[in-house]
């Protein structure tokens, strides 16, 4: 299994999220995201796992009606968002139950396995 895959956590929630390590962060993501045109970016609540006290918050896409893979090209540029941000910054994309960890370290080995989730979604839409 390549480094960033974490796991299948199939929790019921339908679309795509994002998770950032750093809260600080989620705000710029959202505004960088939310720059793809037909995608909806909208910031929820999270809820917490056994153990945990709390929740952060995380960011929830949808793309808008015939809009194809807008949703999948916001979340091609998210290389460049990690490249700008300082170095251990990590963004964990949810799809259809499937996370992957997105690190400016693992980039180029995780990247391919997003795009495989994104096309699964995009062909099963």
């Amino acid at each position: 299994m390549a480094e960033g895959f974490l796991a299948d956590q199939d929790d019921g929630v339908p679309g795509m999220r994002l998770a950032v390590s750093d809260q600080a962060e989620l705000r710029p993501l959202r505004e960088w995201l939310g720059r793809a045109p037909a995608v909806e970016v909208v910031q929820v609540g999270g809820s917490p796992t056994v153990g945990e006290l709390g929740a952060w918050d995380l960011l929830q896409l949808t793309a808008a009606a015939g809009s194809g893979g807008a949703v999948a090209m916001a979340i091609r540029t998210l290389p460049e968002f990690l490249r700008s941000r300082r170095s251990d910054l990590e963004i964990t994309v949810t799809v259809r139950g499937r996370q992957v960890m997105l690190r400016a370290s693992n980039i180029d080995d995780v990247l391919p396995i997003l795009n495989g989730l994104l096309d699964d979604q995009q062909s099963s839409s």
